[in-house]
């Protein structure tokens, strides 16, 4: 883990500050509700500054790092982010969630992949495509283990190659989620696809023909002009002054 600090301020929100219509009101005033729950405590709803948030979030490190949020008249809380809403329109924060971490006490976290050796791998060098099919991971450890990503190096990937779960080096202390459970599922998180081919038009040729067939030479055509003459003189009606 990085030594970026996060810190939010707070103020606990009332009883009258609850519902959509309350959070709202809030949010028109540049503050954001949120919940805080976990550690065996009671959940607190409290406000946070909405500025503050929106800084935080243009940094990746922010959703897998432990932070801090000061709550006025109260003691600090130590959390991470579980969960963010946003505005489907506008995509600026309308509610979080962040759950209370116990220092030595395991938990999941969500953290980004990053995938390194794209343009060295034999597959994109032969024109392969590569393709992830994950961009996070849930993982388990300690608090004072979480990464703030993990990295998966695909640069020995070629042509029709793929990358498990199983095949990702994890941190000392940090194991995936997916594979602790009693029913593991090894599934793929990228691939090296085939290059797409377009196909290609093979050109049309003409129909060959028998040598002379549907064609007539000029001295065809002047015999026939002959013949065709000598056949009206010989039908023609002969005129009185013959």
């Amino acid at each position: 883990m990085s030594q970026q600090d996060f810190t939010l301020n707070a103020v606990v929100r009332s009883d009258d500050q609850q519902g959509k219509g309350a959070s709202r009101r809030l949010r028109k005033q540049n503050l954001v509700p949120a919940i805080v729950y976990g550690a065996d405590k009671e959940p607190l709803s409290v406000s946070l500054r909405y500025n503050e948030l929106i800084k935080s979030l243009q940094n990746e490190a922010f959703f897998s790092h432990i932070l801090t949020i000061n709550v006025e008249g109260q003691e600090a809380e130590e959390v991470i982010i579980k969960a963010l809403q946003r505005h489907p329109a506008k995509n600026t924060p309308m509610h979080a969630d962040f759950q209370r971490i116990v220092r030595g006490q395991a938990m999941n976290v969500t953290v980004p992949l990053h995938y390194v050796g794209v343009e060295d791998a034999p597959g994109t060098k032969e024109g392969g495509i590569f393709v992830s099919n994950a961009t996070d991971l849930e993982i388990t450890c300690i608090p004072s283990k979480i990464p703030e990503f993990i990295t998966i190096d695909v640069s020995g990937l070629a042509v029709g190659d793929s990358i498990h779960l199983m095949d990702i080096n994890m941190p000392e202390g940090v194991a995936i989620r997916e594979l602790e459970v009693e029913e593991p599922f090894n599934r793929t998180v990228a691939t090296m696809q085939a290059p797409t081919l377009e196909p290609v038009e093979e050109p049309i040729e003409p129909e060959e023909h028998e040598e002379g067939a549907g064609t007539r030479s000029t001295e065809d055509d002047e015999e026939a002009r002959k013949v065709q003459a000598q056949d009206d003189t010989h039908d023609a009606p002969k005129s009185d002054d013959e």
